[in-house]
């Protein structure tokens, strides 16, 4: 196992990160990108997880 020495390290949040990109590039594409409402939530969302899995350590300063 390794040192994490900043939450970036961290795979959980190298996998939300993944699924965020995805989800934006998924969402451009076809009716999905002409609901903005829905298209706003979502992306809104997959950023959420990414922020939610970085520890509370790393988000006090």
């Amino acid at each position: 196992m390794s040192i994490i020495e900043k939450f970036e390290d961290m795979e959980v949040w190298q996998q939300a990160r993944s699924i965020a990109k995805a989800v934006y590039i998924h969402s451009r594409e076809g009716q999905f990108s002409r609901d903005y409402g829905l298209r706003e939530q979502i992306q809104r969302t997959a950023v959420s997880i990414m922020s939610n899995t970085c520890p509370v350590k790393y988000l006090e300063g």
